[in-house]
This record gives structure tokens, sequence and C-alpha cells, in this order.
């Protein structure tokens, strides 16, 4: 059994949920994925002590330890060329709000209807800037999970604290 990126996605969409009713097929269609995909992601995420298969819900304190301890090294990010899309890490709330932003281009995922010209940054999943156009808390949640990928020092700091405060507020 191999974790994969698209297995985050699916666990954080599911601590967006909160404790209501879900279906594969439902939560297929808000993230953008088959049902198939979804189920064998909910199947690697139990496998692997991050989901609770009794309950139907992620195991928010294994959630939380895997993407602070792990994430970067288990699914670093590819950096690309200059490109249009969705801010992300840094440069995308929460933490654009709490760090002063440097005169770079920001990360961005590549996606032809976003507004930011900035240097492409693999999401975790092809499917994330559909998965999060209407839904705030995952886009945040998924922000910070990049800055945790690939920020310095104290981006990730911050975001690992934003990361908890935000995965125990939902549960």
């Amino acid at each position: 059994m191999i974790l994969k990126p698209q297995d985050i996605l699916i666990l954080l969409k599911l601590v967006t949920l909160g404790n209501r009713q879900w279906s594969y097929s439902a939560l297929a269609l808000e993230i953008a994925m088959s049902p198939s995909e979804v189920h064998g992601g909910i199947k690697r995420a139990t496998q692997a002590r991050l989901f609770d298969s009794q309950r139907n819900v992620p195991i928010i304190k294994a959630l939380e330890e895997f993407i602070i301890h792990g994430v970067k090294y288990a699914y670093p990010p590819d950096r690309g060329p200059v490109t249009r899309g969705i801010p992300t890490g840094y440069a995308a709330p929460p933490l654009k709000d709490l760090i002063v932003q440097p005169n770079d281009l920001p990360p961005v995922w590549p996606d032809p209807e976003g507004g930011v010209r900035g240097y492409e940054f693999s999401p975790l999943y092809r499917s994330v800037p559909k998965a999060t156009a209407n839904d705030t808390a995952l886009y945040e949640l998924l922000a910070l999970v990049d800055a945790i990928r690939d920020g310095r020092a104290r981006e990730r700091d911050l975001a690992a604290k934003e990361l908890v405060a935000r995965l125990v507020k939902e549960w």
C-alpha cells in the first residue's frame, strides 16, 4: 500500500465536511475525481491509519502529524515557469495576511481561469484548482499544506499552527 497525494485531498475535504453524511459519488463530484478514485483513496488512508472506517471519518491527530512531518518528503512540489493561476502557500489566505509578501512572483496552481501571475507550483492532485473553486475552507487547508511542502522555516511553522487550529476547529 502506497499513500497517494490525492488521498490527502480526499481527507482534507472530509475534514471540511465535519460530521455531515457523505457518499463516494457526492465526494467525488465535489473534488473532481471519479468515485473509484475516492474509494481507493479512502482504502489507502484506512491502511495508513489516517481514516477510521468504523466511524467514516479522518483520524485528525494522525492526519495532522503526517501533514506536518511527512508531506514535504512524500510529495515535494514541482516548480515550473511563470504562468497564470491560483495563489497558494504563503501567497494565499490565511498566510498572506500573516506574512509580509515578497516582491517575487508568488507560487500558483496553474489554472487558465486564475487571476494571478506567478511561478507554477504543482498541486497535490490535478483537480485541486477545481475542487477549491467553491470551497474556501478546503482552499485554505491545501494552501497551508503547500506552505508546509515547500515553505521556508517560518512559513512552515506558521502554516503548521494554522493547520492545527483549523483541523481542531472542524472537529
